[in-house]
């Protein structure tokens, strides 16, 4: 059945069924023009774990998301669907996830990082973090490649970097928007060089991410503070706490807005880790931090930025873990369809109008 037949038979009003596509839609990933990697993956977590689940919670969640899109007519036609949840690398997750822990339990207890043991496993641990970039790399190629808008969706924070990867060869330059309560800026976190706090810092060791723009920040250590100070503007930080005086003194959030995507050049990588959120929003996340965007704060800026003229050229959602309540990933899913959205709209690949 081709994707026009699809169109035609399918019911935007009806229930999502459970063997259906992601938000209950009936693309397959050929047919889609935007396409979902599922990255389960939380190993060098450092708080608490679980976000190895989001993929799968936030599939199941999606199906109850209405698909009337504000503003768009008929905008799930565009086509949205996600690869198959690799189970292999879930597997694997779970077996790294119990020697990060024995390594971070021992680094909690004053174990130097040097001894043989703790080296071994870090060792170990990186090598694999390093083949799951490769994956994601690989899998992100294809699909852009194949001319597909690509979103990870993970996981923990580490799980984008294939992705930027993939993209830096594809652009000459484009900037990171970044919503998150960290900076995520360390230098191998705990001896992981890839964890989920050094994401940023890997993604700028790719020459063609000309800036990095992170909003909503709360919760940064010292050398990450040194590190956007030392980057001759290359790095902006939008602080939570300077955001919410500016609101207090009476500035709107939409200027305020403005002034965040005048930092931003005209290609734009959304990565967006769930914490930039207000906890509220996301308690059962990671390492979840008091203040943060409301909901309608987040969408409102994503939007401005597609407004302004620029081109989102790919995205990540992190961090995102589900519990008993499965609100946090009803959050999740409602967010993943307003970033896939927007960067539809923002490549020209919405529906035409009737």
């Amino acid at each position: 059945m081709s994707k026009q037949e699809k169109i035609e038979q399918f019911d935007p009003n009806g229930i999502g069924l459970t063997d259906s596509g992601l938000f209950g839609l009936p693309f397959e990933v050929e047919e889609a023009e935007v396409v979902v990697l599922p990255v389960p993956w939380d190993v060098t977590t450092s708080y608490r774990d679980g976000t190895s689940n989001g993929p799968e919670a936030i599939l199941w969640a999606s199906r109850q998301v209405d698909l009337y899109y504000s503003g768009i007519k008929d905008a799930w036609k565009m086509g949205i669907a996600m690869r198959a949840i690799p189970m292999e690398w879930s597997d694997l997750n779970k077996h790294y996830r119990k020697k990060a822990n024995s390594v971070i339990e021992k680094l909690e207890n004053g174990v130097s990082e040097d001894d043989p043991e703790i080296a071994e496993l870090i060792q170990e641990i990186n090598e694999q973090s390093s083949e799951l970039n490769e994956y994601v790399y690989s899998r992100s190629k294809a699909q852009l490649e194949a001319g597909k808008l690509v979103a990870v969706l993970g996981g923990d924070h580490s799980t984008p970097l294939g992705l930027i990867r993939a993209l830096s060869e594809q652009h000459e330059s484009f900037g990171i928007l970044q919503i998150d309560a960290h900076a995520d800026l360390r230098d191998a976190y705990e001896g992981f060089e890839y964890s989920h706090a050094s994401i940023m810092n890997n993604a700028l060791k790719n020459p063609q991410v000309s800036k990095l723009v992170a909003v909503g920040l709360r919760d940064v250590c010292q050398q990450e503070m040194e590190a956007i100070f030392n980057s001759n503007d290359r790095i902006v930080g939008f602080f939570d706490e300077q955001l919410k005086a500016r609101a207090f003194a009476g500035e709107t959030w939409s200027a305020i807005c403005d002034s965040i995507i005048s930092e931003l050049p005209q290609k734009v990588y959304i990565s967006f880790d769930i914490d930039g959120l207000e906890p509220s929003l996301c308690p059962n996340t990671g390492t979840p931090v008091p203040g943060g965007l409301t909901f309608e704060q987040a969408i409102h800026l994503i939007k401005k930025v597609v407004e302004s003229g620029r081109t989102i050229v790919g995205l990540d959602l992190c961090e995102v873990a589900p519990s008993e309540s499965e609100w946090d990933t009803n959050v999740g899913a409602r967010l993943l369809y307003h970033l896939c959205n927007q960067m539809g709209l923002s490549n020209g690949r919405m529906p035409a109008a009737d």
